[in-house]
């Protein structure tokens, strides 16, 4: 997924890998590449170098901040812990995989779009993708999807309504999803925005790698 730009396509020094709203930098700093980014990114620079580069270019555009990288350790995950998060679902609410529904739902507003952004329909989505989502009286409330696809593994989007945060619904969206990326011999993989994220996953099972630097493009 996403698109992927080189300073040159014959001997390639620089280069920019960019999804959706996060992109990242590495090989030599080149300015060039910064050139296309006129609204809200998500800047991952590889080195100090690129970082020196992001601030000098962008000033006080570019807000630095902390993201947190998790392992990837594909036996870790407690199958049973999982499963007791999905069971303890209160029964006010419904849980579902998402289906034709639940994608259209999603996109249908802010908080929830980026479930299922990075999908042109739910055609590409269904063959792509598997994502859980909570719903109260007939209206989305919670959900965890891919934000990107990979061969063998998804990188996860947790995302839940302002009013309905707080009550442990992205815990059992997060375990559906893991439990359904398990079966499907698909890897449920995790990549932390801050330490809110961090607690979330380490609740899941996940352990933090280290902490790296980004940008926020305002």
């Amino acid at each position: 997924m996403g698109k992927l730009t080189v300073d040159n396509a014959d001997a390639p020094k620089s280069a920019m890998a960019d999804v959706g709203d996060i992109c990242f930098l590495a090989g030599k700093p080149d300015a060039s590449l910064l050139k296309s980014f006129k609204r809200f990114k998500l800047l991952v620079p590889k080195d100090a170098g690129w970082e020196k580069l992001i601030e000098g270019y962008y000033g006080k555009r570019a807000k630095k901040f902390q993201r947190y990288a998790i392992k990837k350790e594909p036996g870790i995950f407690n199958k049973e812990k999982l499963t007791s998060f999905v069971n303890g679902l209160d029964t006010c609410y419904e849980l579902r995989l998402f289906d034709r529904e639940l994608f259209d739902l999603a996109k249908s507003e802010e908080w929830s779009a980026d479930l299922c952004s990075q999908f042109k329909d739910y055609d590409e989505y269904e063959k792509l993708a598997v994502g859980a989502g909570i719903l109260h009286k007939g209206e989305l409330v919670a959900g965890a999807s891919p934000y990107a696809v990979y061969d063998g593994g998804i990188e996860i989007e947790i995302d839940t309504k302002p009013e309905y945060r707080r009550k442990g619904l992205a815990t059992v969206c997060g375990a559906k999803l893991i439990l359904e990326c398990l079966s499907r011999g698909i890897y449920p993989s995790w990549d932390a925005h801050d330490k809110r994220s961090v607690a979330l996953a380490e609740k899941l099972g996940y352990r933090v790698s280290h902490p790296y630097t980004a940008y926020e493009l305002i």
